[in-house]
C-alpha cells in the first residue's frame, strides 16, 4: 500500500503511537528527540481538544492535524534510512541531532522551523484540497487553526522547564536564559506566515512550474533558518 493510502487511514492516535514508538527508541538527548517530546505533547492536546468539542470544523482540524504530522513522519523515516535523504527543510536538524554544544532548546525550536514554515503550507494545501475546502480568512476553518496557537503557546512554555532542568539535559549558563532563545520564535506568527504560504502555493497550482520553484526556494530558506537556530553555544559541553 502507497504511504498516501496508509495517511489517509492514519488518525491522530495513531499518529501519537508512532511518536511514543520514536522516542522509545532515540537517547533523550538526541536533537530529534528534544522536537518528538515537545511535538507529541502538542498533539496529545490537540486531541484532547478535539474530544472537548472545541474547534468549529473537527473534521479539518483532525485531518490537518494527521497529514501534518504526516510529512514529519516522512522526513523522520527518510532520513532514518539515510540522513541525506532527509527534506532539505528538515535537513539541518538531521545532520545535527548530536552535535555537541547545541541546547536541547535549540534542537526543539529547529525543528518547529522545518514543520511549521516548510510543511505546514503543504498540510494546509493537501488537506483543504482533499477536502474540497479553500483557504479562506475569515472561515471556520481559520477560527480553528488560530485556536491552536494558545496549545502551541502553552505547550512551549512546558518545554522551558523540560529541557531547562528535566532529564534530557541542562542549558548552558552561557547560552542564556530560555526566554530570551524562546523569543526569537513567535508561534502565532510562523502559523500565520504558513497560512500565507499555503494560499500562495494554492493561487500557483494554475502555473505546476511556478509552484514548484516556490516551494524548492521555501525549502532552501527554512533550511537556512535551521542552521542558524543550531549554533552551537560557547561553553557547552
Amino acid at each position: 500500500m502507497s504511504r498516501s493510502r496508509l495517511r489517509r487511514k492514519l488518525t491522530i492516535e495513531g499518529v501519537l503511537e508512532r511518536m511514543r514508538s520514536i522516542a522509545e527508541q532515540l537517547p533523550e538527548r538526541d536533537g530529534v528527540a528534544c522536537f518528538n517530546r515537545l511535538y507529541m505533547r502538542v498533539t496529545e492536546r490537540v486531541l484532547e481538544a478535539v474530544g472537548r468539542g472545541e474547534f468549529e470544523s473537527s473534521a479539518f482540524l483532525e485531518r490537518l492535524d494527521v497529514v501534518f504530522a504526516g510529512l514529519y513522519l516522512d522526513a523522520y523515516d527518510e532520513a532514518q534510512r539515510d540522513t541525506r535523504r532527509a527534506p532539505k527543510a528538515w535537513s539541518p536538524l538531521f545532520e545535527a541531532r548530536r552535535r555537541r554544544g547545541v541546547a536541547p532548546i535549540q534542537f526543539a525550536l529547529c525543528g518547529m522551523n522545518a514543520h511549521i514554515n516548510h510543511d505546514l503550507p503543504l498540510a494546509l494545501v493537501a488537506t483543504t484540497g482533499e477536502l474540497g475546502l479553500r483557504l479562506r480568512r475569515p472561515s471556520a476553518e481559520w477560527s480553528d487553526y488560530e485556536r491552536v496557537n494558545a496549545i502551541l503557546e502553552r505547550t512551549q512554555e512546558e518545554a522551558k522547564d523540560w529541557f531547562a532542568t528535566g532529564l534530557v539535559g541542562t542549558l548552558d549558563e552561557a547560552f542564556g536564559r530560555l526566554d530570551d532563545v524562546l523569543a526569537m520564535w513567535s508561534v502565532a506568527h510562523a502559523r500565520d506566515q504558513a497560512w500565507t504560504a499555503g494560499e500562495t502555493i494554492a493561487e500557483l497550482a494554475r502555473v505546476p512550474a511556478l509552484r514548484e520553484r516556490y516551494e524548492a526556494a521555501l525549502a532552501r530558506m527554512v533550511g537556512f533558518a535551521g542552521r542558524g537556530l543550531l549554533i552551537p553555544t560557547a561553553g557547552s559541553a
